[in-house]
């Protein structure tokens, strides 16, 4: 009983559950559902022949897949390079890892327009980068590689910073135990380490990957801008508010949305399942 009491007391530090309820749901109302429901709402002004056509347009369609795939594929080699920056800067110690771990954060800080335009002059034919990649017959800007170089960057600290605090987390008994039971480094990695961090690499995914949907900044200076080849959605989208075709623009937006929660939505079943499964062996 005094244990409940003290839980209690704990519980109730703010102001009860009804105001801060309250709070909450006027605060996501205003901030979240009322913008979302504006965007819907614009729509209906399209007939469903007008929205159709608006939503398939060749224009949109190009649009759809350039940043559909290239959001998944950014988000995805994410995944694989930033477990293993987390890993070294949570693991080792090295001369410069405070400049090495204060770098991770440079793209949440660095404004997107500065990182599209430095994106863009050092992966151009005359830039550091992009002049020793002509020879080899590269080309980063104004292609969709260039995309995909910007989204990348702009979306590795996600998966640092979700991944970074469960390998702090992780008691280094678990991994001497396989270990001392006969597992090689690979088998140790797999079967305990990798289900422990998946949770977080899915969420870490899953941040980056909806951050790469709605990217405008760092990819409009790198891209291009080529209908049909390097335009990306938010692009479109601003294409038809530059023409003041409001109801346009939302049915775009409407899509992006739409499919945007359906990904995340499968994102977090696959998550909670990954943690049910954990919690499921670890009993």
């Amino acid at each position: 009983m005094a244990i409940k009491r003290i839980w209690a007391k704990e519980n109730r530090v703010l102001p009860g559950f009804r105001l801060t309820l309250g709070f909450t749901l006027f605060y996501l109302g205003l901030i979240v559902l009322i913008p979302l429901a504006a965007v819907f709402w614009k729509t209906t002004e399209l007939t469903w022949p007008e929205f159709w056509h608006t939503i398939t347009m060749p224009t949109a369609m190009a649009s759809y897949r350039l940043t559909f795939g290239a959001s998944f594929c950014a988000a995805l080699v994410n995944v694989f390079f930033g477990l293993i920056v987390a890993w070294v800067l949570v693991r080792y110690d090295f001369f410069g890892k405070k400049v090495v771990d204060a770098l991770v954060d440079l793209p949440f800080a660095l404004p997107t327009a500065v990182a599209g335009i430095t994106l863009a002059a050092l992966y151009s034919q005359n830039g550091w980068v992009g002049q020793l990649l002509a020879p080899l017959g590269i080309k980063v800007a104004n292609t969709q590689l260039g995309i995909f170089v910007a989204l990348t960057f702009i979306g590795l600290p996600f998966i640092v910073r979700t991944v970074q605090p469960i390998i702090e987390d992780l008691d280094p008994e678990l991994e001497e135990a396989a270990s001392s039971l006969g597992a090689n480094r690979w088998q140790v990695f797999w079967r305990v380490i990798l289900p422990m961090l998946t949770p977080a690499l899915l969420t870490g995914f899953a941040l980056a990957f909806a951050r790469a949907l709605g990217e405008y900044g760092s990819v409009i200076f790198i891209a291009g801008n080529i209908p049909m080849k390097t335009q990306i959605t938010p692009v479109v989208i601003m294409g038809e508010l530059d023409m003041f075709d409001y109801a346009k623009a939302t049915a775009i937006a409407v899509v992006m949305l739409v499919v945007s929660f359906v990904l995340l939505l499968a994102i977090n079943v696959l998550q909670w399942w990954s943690n049910r499964y954990n919690t499921h062996n670890l009993a």
